[in-house]
């Protein structure tokens, strides 16, 4: 029996849904996947394991929040003495996770004994639970394995985003070697080959023509356009004032970046910048090293843009392509004898390489305003002012899209 109209529907809804989650676990698994424990972490992410799920937010939001190590006796410390700075510096995700407790709580009773006891107690507990997860190794440190899932929901969470936004994954078009297929034009033999015939059109001039049957001269075909390949390098500032939520958005905006490139086969580098150059990864399509980079990120001092510039234009390949560098930062470089001079002989040089520069600043004061516009004037590229983070990933695919447009 094949059971009522109604059961029916129910469980067609539910195969499709279990299609669903296969396809998108094969999708990641050709993206990220090496070997068995990989796996594992994305069918748990992708099936929706609660544990799973907040443990990689929590390691995420540690990262992002530049915490070194998982020690409970500092931590608690660190709440005790002074709990408005603690929550500066750890961030409400990773108290709650770690003490089970919402902020606030915390905050209320920290004056009295017991529950001083109680919060050390479960903190010390959580810490020890994650390192038997594998999460963290005996010094408090995250591991490969606690990476490699806070990377996987970085990427899940950044896809549901764009999904919402209407900017989710889409049909990618293969591109032919010989270039995009346009107009038909006549066939000439040796210039086409056979399979660039246009028959439709073909045939249309041989009936206007009134011919029994297609004749050489008949024969139509489609001229094919040359698009260049892209590479963008995407170089964000890491310095200390993106700590928190500023870092976490810009890691998940690279994500994006990335993901849409390689799905159109083309090719993303990542430069991260402080008063150094702390990464670097020359154009790739390697999603996942991309991916894993971005996750490790943690916020650093100052800024030294005239160097980013400079480091950058060594990570461009030399083949013939469209060449853009990506800047995102929140403040004005201050590394240098002269950074404002320094940054602009740096993006004079970049363009004179071949090279464009766009710019998104996040919250610039007036000075910094106005060093971004100039950097994307001498770039020939475009300044984006973004005053809040929540819709960084838009922009940045934004300017991404002009560059394939």
């Amino acid at each position: 029996m094949r059971g009522s109209p109604e059961r029916q529907g129910e469980r067609e809804d539910v195969e499709t849904q279990l299609r669903g989650e296969q396809e998108a676990i094969e999708r990641l698994d050709g993206k990220l996947a090496s070997n068995p424990d990989e796996q594992r972490l994305m069918r748990s992410v992708l099936e929706n394991e609660e544990r799973a799920i907040d443990d990689g937010k929590v390691l995420a939001e540690a990262i992002s929040q530049g915490v070194g190590s998982f020690t409970p006796d500092l931590m608690f410390q660190n709440l005790v003495e002074n709990y408005r700075n603690a929550k500066k510096l750890y961030g409400e995700t990773l108290i709650r996770a770690l003490t089970e407790y919402t902020p606030d709580y915390i905050q209320k009773n920290l004056s009295i004994p017991e529950f001083r006891d109680a919060l050390s107690q479960r903190m010390e507990e959580n810490i020890d639970q994650m390192k038997e997860r594998g999460l963290l190794d005996k010094q408090g440190f995250v591991t490969e394995y606690g990476l490699k899932l806070a990377a996987l929901v970085l990427y899940t969470e950044e896809l549901d985003d764009l999904v919402s936004k209407g900017l989710g994954r889409k049909e990618v078009k293969e591109r032919d070697s010989y270039g995009d297929k346009e107009d038909a034009v006549p066939y000439r033999k040796g210039f086409f080959r056979f399979r660039d015939v246009a028959m439709k059109q073909s045939v249309k001039t041989a009936l206007r023509r009134g011919h029994a049957s297609l004749e050489p001269r008949d024969l139509k075909a489609h001229e094919r356009s040359h698009k260049g390949r892209i590479q963008v390098v995407y170089a964000m500032d890491a310095s200390g004032s993106m700590r928190g939520e500023k870092i976490s958005m810009a890691k998940r905006a690279g994500i994006a970046l990335c993901y849409k490139a390689v799905e159109e086969r083309n090719e993303v580098g990542l430069i991260v910048f402080t008063s150094r150059i702390e990464a670097a990864i020359a154009p790739t399509r390697d999603f996942r090293a991309l991916l894993e980079e971005l996750t490790r990120i943690r916020a650093g001092q100052e800024t030294d843009l005239a160097k980013t510039i400079t480091e950058s234009m060594a990570l461009f390949s030399r083949e013939r392509c469209t060449r853009h560098l990506l800047i995102l930062t929140d403040a004005l470089p201050t590394k240098g004898k002269d950074p404002r001079k320094e940054t602009l002989e740096a993006a004079s040089a970049a363009r004179d390489a071949g090279i464009t520069i766009s710019v998104v600043g996040i919250a610039l004061d007036k000075d910094g305003e106005a060093l971004a516009r100039e950097v994307a004037e001498v770039g020939e590229g475009r300044l984006y002012r973004v005053k809040t983070v929540a819709d960084l990933d838009t922009v940045i695919l934004e300017d991404y899209d002009a560059l394939a447009g």
